[in-house]
């Protein structure tokens, strides 16, 4: 008798221990799941408050230049100022054109004249997400400007090399050749 109550005893605090041992995981884990919101929401904030200062600061730099910019959804700033009669360009192409880039303060980073034309083929990446996404509104002759917001550029971390981390840069290109697939 004192052996079955002993043992009654023991799996009534053995199933106590499991059952708060599980209901405390669950509490953890919607602690964790609350944080790791949290934490999305706030990031989700602050990159969006970057991006309004991004488009404030590009719209002053416009301003000062005189320049007549139009900017697309994705916030890449744009200029046709020669309007090509070649190809229209689309996914797929090989296409090779000359280019400038440059960071907001004028220092003159990647240039055609030092480097060479730059050709790549249009939708695969390899170039700046801003870079593909203006290419697509040119023609084979077509010259324009872009400018491009961190995050259609080198984003947060730069190249390494001559584009700092979060830079807004600025791209003239003139599309020499468009090779259809």
């Amino acid at each position: 008798m004192v052996y079955n109550r002993l043992l009654v005893s023991n799996l009534i605090l053995i199933f106590s221990l499991i059952f708060f041992s599980c209901n405390n995981k669950e509490k953890e884990s919607d602690k964790r799941n609350t944080k790791q919101q949290y934490s999305k929401e706030s990031l989700q904030k602050i990159n969006q408050m970057l991006v309004e200062k991004d488009v404030e600061v590009i719209k002053n730099y416009i301003e000062r230049r005189g320049w007549n910019m139009k900017m697309t959804e994705a916030g890449l700033w744009y200029m046709i100022y020669q309007e090509g009669k070649g190809k229209n360009i689309e996914k797929d192409d090989y296409i090779t054109l000359n280019y400038s880039l440059w960071l907001m303060d004028g220092t003159l980073c990647y240039t055609s004249d030092s480097l060479g034309s730059k050709s790549f083929i249009v939708g695969k990446g390899g170039v700046e997400a801003g870079l593909e996404l203006g290419i697509l509104m040119l023609k084979e002759g077509s010259k324009a400007r872009f400018i491009m917001p961190p995050h259609l550029a080198y984003g947060l971390i730069g190249d390494n090399k001559k584009i700092p981390a979060r830079a807004t840069i600025i791209y003239d290109v003139e599309i020499l050749d468009v090779k259809k697939k």
